[in-house]
């Protein structure tokens, strides 16, 4: 089972020029994606793209945010400064943003039903390999350095692309983690779990995850779909590839445990903790942004 293919077609990305600059142009984009939502508002997607102006076959940073319009604001500060250095940047609007969000969805929140979430990450992915495949085609990017970079929920949505999609060649996930099935996040989003519920549904889990070792996760059926919205369950593709976490000591909404889980799933890349919470951590700003620059110049 594998709800991330979809139809690898010729991408039509439309841009148009917002603001250029001696060193960087910037273009407001949209485009069509494959896989149709059931929401008609969700089947366009959009996004900023950012090119520098003196360079030719640059590296590709997608930039992924995180729950709330605010979540995007790091992104355009870090696209600002990634193209300065040379980088081209992609930052992708989310379904779950509210310029794309449906009216439907609006009204369940803050609690969006399952499927709502399942399609939000499908949609997501998809879009991202949308972007590699536009890149691809792009003479002015160099189809062999395109990283994937996000926070939180967008985190997670970087990590699941690069671990289905190999053309992508680094990843930087931050405030992020995996393994819903650990017991820390179980007890966080129902406080009614029983200890022997929690340790039951660890285990199935990790039952799932050594199958796909095995088979491959196309070749495995998994007992629940958010499964397939695990980071953890594509962390074994992650091994021996560039990647970087940046994590919150004190954050209250992703626990350390599951962060720790998909670290080592990774195979133990470099990981960076910082002494703040989940969204003060933008308070270091100047700290995460030379990680980062440090990061991609190392890889491309």
């Amino acid at each position: 089972m594998n709800p991330y293919s979809y139809s690898n077609v010729k991408p039509h990305f439309n841009l148009r020029l917002e603001k250029t600059t001696s060193k960087w142009s910037r273009y407001e984009v949209n485009f069509p994606i494959t896989r149709a939502t059931g929401y008609e508002e969700n089947n366009t997607a959009r996004g900023e793209y950012f090119r520098p102006s003196q360079r030719h076959d640059s590296p590709l940073a997608i930039l992924i945010h995180g729950w709330g319009d605010h979540s995007v604001i790091p992104c355009k500060l870090l696209a600002n400064a990634l193209v300065r250095k040379g980088i081209a940047c992609f930052i992708l609007y989310l379904v779950f943003h509210s310029s794309r969000m449906p009216k439907a969805m609006k009204e369940h929140l803050p609690h969006l039903t399952p499927e709502d979430w399942f399609e939000g990450y499908v949609t997501s992915v998809i879009e991202v390999r949308q972007i590699v495949d536009w890149a691809s085609r792009m003479e002015e990017i160099n189809e062999k350095q395109i990283a994937v970079i996000g926070t939180s929920l967008g985190g997670f949505i970087a990590a699941i692309s690069m671990g289905i999609d190999e053309r992508i060649s680094a990843g930087a996930f931050l405030l992020s983690g995996g393994n819903y099935e650990n017991p820390a996040w179980l007890k966080k989003k129902r406080d009614n779990h029983m200890e022997a519920e929690c340790c039951e549904a660890e285990k199935l889990y990790s039952q799932y995850l050594t199958e796909v070792a095995e088979k491959g996760f196309e070749n495995v059926s998994p007992v629940k779909k958010s499964y397939l919205t695990d980071p953890m369950t594509f962390a074994s593709n992650l091994r021996q590839r560039p990647v970087l976490m940046i994590n919150a000591l004190r954050d209250k909404h992703i626990p350390k445990q599951a962060t720790l889980d998909f670290w080592q799933a990774c195979g133990k890349p470099d990981i960076r903790w910082f002494p703040t919470g989940h969204a003060s951590i933008w308070l270091l700003y100047p700290l995460i942004r030379k990680q980062i620059i440090d990061f991609l110049r190392c890889n491309f």
